[in-house]
């Protein structure tokens, strides 16, 4: 990066990263924007389909001499980037909290699970990569080997926008697969910063490719017939139109991890205070922007009106502020189209008839930091209702801190069956401290990840992420990616000169 800071770069023009070299293109430009202030953080050339095309065709040259290179050399080139994003960590935390406007402590975490999947990804190319297993007859061997698949186009979102591409892409590299990347729109920056993070790796010219852009460009990676492997994060009606589209085209595939409208069941025996806290932490991080954040919170009876009363209390004094401000605990929304989305979903729940709790959505103008006031600041929307499938504001996605309240009666089958009463089923968790109901819970809600006494938050790499229903089709992280971006091949060996026999024949082949 010849020494420069992120800062000084942030005034150019920034194009793409292909075969090996940064370069304009011929799309229009595009800005990306501070959420918390409004400002220009950068200015972006977008990706066309010819900018696609030039991606995937060096790639595709790419691929051969690449996956000619042992696991351990690949792993070489991503411990040269894990190195960075690690000693790195403080700036490119702050990168990633001015671009999406997560405080800076969660900006931090986005880099620490950046660096931690990378970790896992270099670490395992000296783990087994096949299985051998014994053949039914003694003279031969049977086993099974991996083959990468060849082009892998990521597209990934920006709520998290350093730490699931790497997810994506450090996996594909490992296992000898090459990469053509579209980072999301709203977080052009930190795609620009990772770029450059390879390019000092210096990972050879073609292995990994960042086209800049919106959902065409997207699109043009999807479609691309180079393209041999699709791995998606992001929502769940643009993710079913990819995995749709991929399956249109043989012998590709897709893995997609898509959103989720998750809940947190609060039993009669739950501790009270994990109960509260893990609810404000699942529903108010990140500003309500993650795919795992919390928006239903069904309690039972016996414990609503206290629930209740401490959680009203807490969401009222969340603090809301500058991102960078460590006393920060939310940040703004990610921009313009989130804060109207935030506020639509807050006006169906009124004319649902739900009963408002907590109306900080439009912040009073005391409660912007100064020199923020051009920002996307949104503060908690709580509510109450009873459970009803047809209310669009218990069942639909709002990604934003948009939170319902629902009491239950009965024992826990029946805040489960709230709980799974959803077409989405990413994530959710249950307070608990009877251990009969927390296995109640995790033998029958309906999700890809699962909590005890603990918020619906939290990844880590070795385990997979992602969803069942409408929540995802596959899982595009750690051990799950490896069969995304992998063909296994089942070989068998013969070590009997006599071929009949290694095939358990005694007949002859011909007769007298």
């Amino acid at each position: 990066m010849s020494g420069e800071s992120t800062t000084q770069r942030e005034s150019e023009v920034h194009g793409h990263y292909v075969d090996g070299e940064f370069r304009g293109g011929d799309g229009d430009t595009f800005e990306s924007l501070n959420p918390a202030t409004g400002d220009t953080i950068g200015t972006f050339r977008r990706g066309t389909e010819s900018d696609v095309r030039a991606a995937t065709e060096a790639a595709e040259r790419a691929f051969e001499e690449w996956r000619g290179l042992s696991y351990i050399d690949r792993a070489e080139f991503l411990w040269e980037v894990f190195h960075e994003l690690r000693d790195r960590h403080e700036e490119l935390g702050e990168v990633v909290t001015r671009e999406c406007g997560k405080e800076i402590g969660e900006g931090k975490a986005d880099v620490t699970e950046a660096w931690h999947m990378v970790e896992w990804a270099a670490g395992n190319a000296r783990h087994p990569h096949g299985d051998v297993v014994p053949s039914e007859v003694a003279g031969k061997d049977a086993y099974m080997r991996r083959k990468p698949r060849g082009v892998v186009g990521c597209i990934t979102p920006w709520n998290f926008p350093v730490a699931i591409p790497f997810w994506h892409m450090a996996t594909s590299l490992v296992e000898g697969n090459t990469v053509v990347w579209k980072p999301a729109e709203q977080t052009p920056y930190c795609g620009q910063v990772i770029a450059e993070i390879f390019d000092d790796a210096g990972v050879p010219p073609g292995v990994f490719n960042l086209v800049q852009g919106h959902g065409d460009a997207g699109a043009a990676i999807v479609e691309d017939d180079r393209v041999d492997t699709v791995l998606f994060t992001g929502s769940a009606e643009v993710g079913h139109g990819v995995a749709e589209r991929v399956a249109a085209q043989p012998g590709k595939n897709a893995s997609c991890e898509m959103g989720g409208k998750n809940a947190l069941v609060v039993t009669a025996e739950a501790d009270m205070d994990i109960a509260v806290r893990a609810a404000v932490m699942s529903s108010f991080k990140t500003t309500g922007q993650r795919c795992v954040s919390t928006e239903r919170l069904i309690v039972h009876e016996d414990v609503y009106e206290e629930f209740k009363r401490e959680f009203v209390d807490l969401a009222e004094r969340v603090a809301v502020g500058d991102p960078l401000d460590e006393g920060t605990f939310m940040g703004p929304l990610v921009d313009a189209e989130q804060v109207e989305k935030f506020h639509e979903y807050n006006e169906i729940a009124r004319e649902e008839g739900v009963d408002v709790l907590v109306d900080r959505a439009e912040l009073d103008p005391d409660g912007v930091p100064d020199g923020h006031g051009d920002g996307f600041w949104a503060g908690p929307f709580v509510y109450e209702t009873e459970w009803d499938t047809d209310k669009r504001c218990l069942t639909e996605e709002v990604f934003g801190p948009h939170v319902a309240l629902v009491e239950y009666s009965g024992d826990v089958d029946r805040g489960i069956e709230i709980h799974n009463d959803v077409a989405y089923g990413l994530t959710g968790a249950v307070i608990s401290e009877d251990y009969r109901e927390v296995n109640r819970y995790r033998d029958r809600a309906e999700v890809g990840l699962a909590y005890a006494n603990l918020p619906c938050i939290g990844a880590e790499v070795q385990l997979p992420f992602g969803g069942v229903k409408r929540s995802g089709v596959g899982a595009p992280h750690a051990r799950e990616a490896i069969e995304a971006v992998t063909e296994r091949t089942a070989w068998t060996v013969n070590n009997e000169e006599d071929i009949e026999m290694a095939q358990g024949l005694s007949a002859d082949i011909t007769t007298e």
